[in-house]
């Protein structure tokens, strides 16, 4: 007798916008996926590529994770109909979830930054991170380290 399997096809994400400067200014320690609720021309320009996460934030105020000073660029085809570009975005997390995070945040140092928007399955996604910000040896450690492997990526090529 033959069995049928389902094969799960695999999970196609679309990266919008990553925030690189995250892993430079902070050591990220936990990640967390969360949805975005966003009105109808925020989404359509988030498929188009037009967000950014250079000043953007996670806050938890009234037991609601909000992420603020998100830029998300008008619609131009939505005319008047069009949202405001850094207005607060209600983040969908689970109620444990945002627990968990403000138990962490209330630790002297701990933050929540957003790393990366994507979509997923249709629907907008953003990651995370539970983060400590890095002091200056530690940055200096990291360019350092840098340097030096494309030092050797250098030095191996050129044989």
């Amino acid at each position: 007798m033959l069995q049928s399997r389902t094969v799960k096809k695999e999970e196609e994400i679309k990266v919008i916008a990553t925030n690189r400067k995250a892993g430079f200014e902070y050591f990220l320690f936990e990640k967390f996926e969360a949805g975005l609720s966003l009105q109808g021309s925020e989404i359509k320009s988030i498929r188009a590529g037009q967000m950014s996460l250079v000043e953007a934030y996670v806050e938890i105020s009234e037991g609601q994770a909000w992420l603020r000073s998100a830029h998300i660029a008008p619609y131009i085809q939505a005319s008047h109909y069009n949202h405001d570009p850094v207005r607060a975005r209600r983040l969908l997390l689970k109620k444990r979830q945002i627990n968990q995070l403000f138990n962490s945040v209330r630790q002297k140092g701990m933050t929540i930054v957003p790393t990366r928007v994507y979509i997923k399955e249709g629907r907008a996604k953003i990651e995370i991170a539970l983060a400590r910000g890095k002091k200056l040896h530690d940055k200096r450690e990291v360019i350092a380290k840098r340097d030096e492997a494309r030092d050797s990526e250098r030095a191996t090529r050129a044989r």
